[in-house]
């Protein structure tokens, strides 16, 4: 029997609940607006009121995902310095501590890049690069009013935040001789000096 969404929630919270649902029940898979409407008990006229694209949906849907796995609280915490909060930050996007991070690669592999992804596989990653993206700039921006980050383009420091993870995150899977190369923690700290110094 397929699950269905708690009761007592509103109309925007069972679209969100049975998309999330799918998404984890098939990654990659292209939801369509019916089956998601149909899955969340609600009419397609509804889901369209509250996510009028397929964008806005999965958006959401990525949204509340990294905020369960990756919240980004701490980033306000002033009695803690601006430098080891951005490395906070950025330290979760890599992979969890005890996960394998050839596991994870392995996975981007096979989903993103052996194969042709489907439509649902890319929108399921750009919705989540978006969001990866969106969650650094939030870290600078909140820094920048803080007034521990100069002013400048966030969003360009943000994709080259997000570049360097993107490259730190192979480096985990790659074998390495741990005495040469700097710690994860080392390297990210020199990131951070970078930008908080731009």
């Amino acid at each position: 029997m397929e699950l269905q969404p708690p009761e007592g929630i509103s109309s925007r919270e069972k679209i969100l609940w049975a998309a999330a649902t799918m998404l984890g029940e098939e990654p990659g898979a292209m939801m369509s607006v019916r089956a998601v409407a149909k899955r969340a008990g609600v009419s397609t006229g509804s889901l369209q009121h509250h996510f009028p694209t397929k964008r806005a949906l999965m958006d959401e849907v990525i949204a509340r995902v990294y905020d369960l796995i990756i919240p980004v609280d701490a980033i306000h915490d002033t009695s803690i310095p601006a430098r080891e909060r951005l490395v906070a930050c950025l330290q979760r996007l890599l992979v969890s501590a005890g996960a394998d991070p050839r596991d994870a690669w392995r996975e981007t592999f096979d989903r993103y890049i052996a194969t042709e992804p489907s439509e649902g596989a890319r929108a399921q990653y750009l919705a989540s690069e978006r969001e990866l993206h969106r969650r650094i700039e939030y870290c600078l921006n909140t820094l920048e009013d803080e007034g521990a980050l100069l002013p400048g383009d966030n969003a360009r420091r943000a994709r080259i935040l997000f570049t360097f993870v993107n490259g730190l995150s192979i480096a985990q899977a790659l074998p390495s001789d741990d005495t040469q190369l700097p710690t994860e923690v080392e390297t990210l700290y020199a990131v951070a000096d970078w930008v908080l110094s731009q």
